[in-house]
């Protein structure tokens, strides 16, 4: 079994949990820039941690057998900092490089003015970078919060196959499903969504454009939540192929679009027998053609 987790946080990760996580199917993570847990006071904390996701990080991801890709943005949390604001400038020396496959987490918090700003400003820079982008949905007042990100995002032009809308519920997944964008799933040990009320989503709605995450960070998470959503969609008669769309194909499909996904496996880590497997069925990501090492 192979898996993508498309969202999460391993700068706040042990070594430990990149071993776990290799065990598990993970073979490759997109790690969204997020809040560092306190306020930062500059933007040169910014470029330093940036730096770190595109540097440091990926180079530690590898070491594990596992590709790291990064999301580059002004999350909206720190998006009604003004200390925080003149990192939107900063963006565009980032979202150019290797390895960065899409602008965020940007959205709302609190669904202030200053997030509005920064929303629709860095959506724009997706746009003119050739960026998915992913949204970070408010944790409180949720579903008008992803009604509000869904009207900006019909606003900014950029077209809704180029755009998750992450941390959904049940009050919330339909209204982006009618949407058009991509749907994110934060798979939490008792917060947000766990695996089976996901899978209960799944059979209502499908597999399509569908993304399930650990979104693991420095609270109570579990970087094994993709596998445990593996187990539970096969629990609940879904096939292998069903959770390989899900846990794959779909991040492959949603991040391919950025042109820079490298899914080849780590020098030194060897094909697993789910690798070997999926190979030999002979079909291949049709997407970007700089995606590479892509088995679909």
């Amino acid at each position: 079994m192979r898996i993508f987790d498309p969202h999460i946080h391993m700068t706040s990760r042990t070594t430990d949990d990149y071993t776990a996580m290799y065990d598990a199917g993970v073979r490759a993570v997109v790690e969204p820039s997020f809040w560092l847990g306190q306020p930062r006071t500059n933007v040169g904390s910014f470029a330093d941690y940036f730096d770190a996701l595109i540097g440091w990080e990926r180079f530690r991801a590898a070491q594990y057998g596992i590709r790291h890709h990064a999301t580059i943005g002004l999350n909206p949390k720190e998006a009604n900092d003004p200390r925080c604001r003149e990192v939107l400038g900063l963006l565009p020396r980032y979202l150019g490089k290797d390895g960065v496959v899409a602008v965020g987490e940007t959205g709302y918090d609190s669904m202030t003015a200053a997030e509005d700003e920064a929303f629709a400003a860095q959506l724009e820079l997706a746009d003119r970078f050739g960026l998915p982008a992913l949204v970070h949905t408010p944790h409180r007042d949720k579903a008008a919060g992803t009604l509000r990100t869904l009207d900006v995002v019909r606003e900014s032009g950029l077209a809704p196959e180029r755009v998750v809308v992450d941390h959904l519920n049940e009050m919330t997944v339909r209204a982006v499903a009618e949407s058009g964008c991509w749907m994110g799933f934060s798979i939490y040990p008792d917060t947000k969504m766990d695996e089976r009320r996901f899978v209960a989503i799944l059979q209502e709605y499908g597999t399509e454009r569908m993304l399930a995450n650990s979104a693991a960070d420095w609270g109570h998470s579990d970087p094994l939540k993709t596998r445990a959503t593996a187990e539970a969609m096969l629990e609940a008669g879904f096939t292998l192929d069903d959770v390989d769309v899900v846990l794959w194909q779909n991040p492959v499909a949603f991040y391919g679009q950025s042109g820079r996904l490298n899914l080849d496996p780590v020098p030194g880590f060897e094909a697993d027998a789910a690798d070997i497997a999926f190979a030999a069925a002979g079909a291949t990501f049709e997407g970007n053609s700089v995606v590479r090492g892509v088995r679909a």
